[in-house]
């Protein structure tokens, strides 16, 4: 494997939270209607990008065993490659911090950050509206991650209306279960029949409609809810399993999570309005 000229690029896979998620029905093909606020996190799995002269796509690192064609670091790398009949290849290296089936987002940002490194550095430039269609065929909130700003998601996910937030600080709680996204969206009890948002929709009664269903299948979501809820208004973000919780300053968050139970883990980050991706990836080409 010869190495081209290129020094390695690192760049984060943000986690995200969605600050409220409103199911508003289910469509025939059995996708649901809905609306969901995400914003992005200075916080998530790092991935470094180090061209090759041949074709060979390789990743490496906090694999998990995961097989590399069913990887979709991989399967993002090998799309993109496919799509633009690119003749170079790429090592990625994998250095993973966010839990896998905790509603931030793992795998689709690792996913999406990907899309981005490699369309720059194998000068595929393809829009991000293009690369966003090339995403999710591999998953329904990579475009999210690609378009890269805090945003209402409407229909399937697939309608961005781009949003500003003042920044916070977060407490994110993982409980140690993983929840399944299918299973959660197949079952008969989940809410369904939430009325879309009006205008005002900062006024409106905000929560999780996956939520009281999480709680009943997962009790250890139901105590990281509670265990929250001693300090802040506690939320659970996708289909869970993590839980957060907002501060005003840093020491809160710290001082929170400082008194995590054991047996369950954490981190305290910062909102970015603009995904850290997004960021990192402009900063490294403006400087050369």
């Amino acid at each position: 494997m010869t190495e081209t000229s290129h020094a390695p690029l690192t760049l984060i896979a943000p986690a995200k939270l969605n600050l409220f998620l409103h199911i508003n029905g289910r469509r025939e093909d059995g996708y649901h209607e809905l609306e969901t606020l995400f914003t992005f996190l200075n916080f998530g799995d790092d991935l470094t990008f180090s061209l090759t002269d041949d074709r060979k796509i390789t990743v490496t690192g906090d694999t998990q065993g995961i097989p590399t064609h069913d990887n979709l670091i991989y399967k993002a790398a090998f799309l993109l490659q496919q799509h633009c009949q690119c003749q170079q290849g790429v090592n990625i290296h994998l250095v993973k911090r966010l839990p896998m089936g905790g509603g931030v987002g793992g795998g689709s940002s690792d996913a999406a950050t990907t899309l981005l490194a490699l369309n720059r550095l194998w000068n595929c430039n393809l829009s991000l509206a293009e690369l966003a269609q090339l995403g999710v065929t591999l998953g329904a909130d990579v475009p999210v991650f690609i378009n890269g700003h805090t945003a209402i998601a409407h229909g399937i996910g697939e309608q961005l209306h781009n949003v500003e937030l003042t920044p916070g600080w977060f407490c994110v709680v993982h409980p140690g279960e993983h929840v399944s996204t299918a299973e959660i969206f197949t079952h008969p009890d989940l809410k369904r029949d939430t009325a879309k948002l009006k205008a005002d929709w900062q006024t409106e009664n905000l929560r999780n409609d996956c939520e009281p269903l999480v709680k009943k299948l997962c009790p250890e979501v139901e105590k990281a809810l509670q265990w929250l809820l001693k300090y802040a208004p506690s939320k659970m973000t996708g289909t869970g399993a993590c839980c957060f919780a907002e501060f005003s300053t840093q020491a809160e968050a710290e001082q929170v999570l400082a008194q995590l139970p054991e047996k369950w883990t954490g981190f305290v980050a910062t909102s970015a309005t603009l995904s850290p991706a997004h960021t990192a990836l402009n900063a490294h080409f403006e400087m050369k």
